[in-house]
């Protein structure tokens, strides 16, 4: 019979994978490596998630790793970008480009683009694409004149879909950003993708990083169809235990489970931070049936907020003439010694992401 692991352990296990118990002294590569790439649709989000797991994180560590070609910013995991290092997108990008492939199979861009030869317009948008990057619609109007029957923004999409691409620097450097310029992940890293890779290590790694996990939940973090049978012929690598619903979750035998009583600090998480997508089950972090709000920001201005290792708030950041304030929108009341906490983490918070205001200060209000 399975072993048991209430909500509380397997938040607790699910804290230890994420680096999110205590901050780690771990080179950014390796933190980027073991959480197996990190959600990067806002492109600052993973400066705020290394803050908040490793210590004396600074940002100029990750875009010197960007500059230098040593992590990209790419479409992996749920067909959504992510900032992984070089050799995990080479490894990576093979098995989730069938997902990618779905998801542009369903979508009005396929449509718009039926009956043009794959093919041809793949090969055409990298030889565009690899003579310089270029923004999307620029790479549209360009296919656009050999295909001028077809929508542009549609021609377009189809490569971001088919064609392994990186969103190039300036695009996701701390104090620099810029338009987001495509180009092959081939041609900027000067290697192809892996001929050897192999979804029951993705699967494992997973595991290692947001375990233990049911099958539904890889499929929810990874988006590839087939997960449980990827899980069952991992099987018998693997242990398994039951959650307080009766799914069964599989994981690592030696993986870490701490004890449900280790204490969680008070973490700031930026918008899109995998710990609160990568479950179909997301109770283990959330104490109630929540929406996670995407926001439309940067990475740096918005996001989560977990006291006692739950999903308890958001947080926002406000600037007015030289000063910062982080608003702590709590979903109920908080106990005193919990805004104690999460004033002295946001203060660390502000000196991050707000270093250059003269006065900055952490108010708490209830969410609107």
């Amino acid at each position: 019979m399975p072993r048991l692991l209430t909500r509380r352990a397997l938040n607790r296990a699910t804290l230890e994978r994420q680096l999110l118990l205590r901050r780690h002294n771990m080179p950014a590569p390796s933190a980027i490596e073991h959480l197996v790439g990190m959600q990067a649709q806002a492109p600052l989000s993973p400066y705020v998630g290394l803050w908040t797991r490793l210590d004396g994180f600074r940002a100029e560590q990750l875009g010197e790793l960007i500059t230098k070609r040593r992590a990209v910013r790419g479409w992996l995991m749920r067909g959504t970008v992510h900032l992984a290092t070089a050799r995990d997108y080479l490894a990576l990008r093979p098995i989730t480009q069938g997902v990618l492939a779905r998801y542009f199979g369903a979508s009005v861009f396929a449509r718009n683009v039926a009956g043009v030869d794959m093919d041809e317009l793949t090969a055409a948008a990298r030889a565009l694409l690899e003579e310089q990057p270029r923004t999307r619609a620029e790479l549209g109007r360009l296919l656009g004149m050999r295909w001028p029957d077809r929508n542009a923004e549609s021609l377009a999409f189809a490569i971001t879909y088919l064609v392994p691409l990186v969103q190039v620097p300036p695009r996701g450097v701390w104090g620099a950003g810029g338009t987001a310029k495509l180009t092959t992940a081939e041609s900027w890293l000067g290697k192809p993708l892996s001929s050897r890779a192999s979804p029951d290590r993705m699967v494992m790694r997973y595991l290692g990083a947001f375990g233990p996990a049911s099958a539904q939940d890889v499929a929810m973090w990874s988006g590839i169809a087939g997960a449980r049978e990827l899980v069952e012929r991992l099987r018998t690598r693997l242990i398994t235990f039951k959650d307080e619903a009766g799914r069964e979750l599989f994981d690592l035998p030696d993986a870490p489970r701490p004890s449900p009583d280790t204490p969680a600090p008070a973490r700031f998480l930026p918008e899109y931070d995998n710990l609160l997508l990568s479950h179909a089950d997301r109770t283990r972090v959330t104490e109630e049936v929540r929406n996670v709000p995407l926001y439309p920001g940067n990475g740096a201005a918005f996001g989560f907020v977990l006291v006692d290792g739950f999903y308890r708030a958001n947080w926002k950041l406000s600037r007015q003439r030289g000063h910062a304030t982080l608003l702590v929108e709590s979903f109920k009341p908080l106990p005193k010694s919990d805004r104690g906490m999460l004033a002295e983490e946001g203060e660390r918070l502000l000196e991050f992401i707000a270093s250059e205001a003269t006065d900055r200060d952490v108010q708490f209000v209830p969410v609107k």
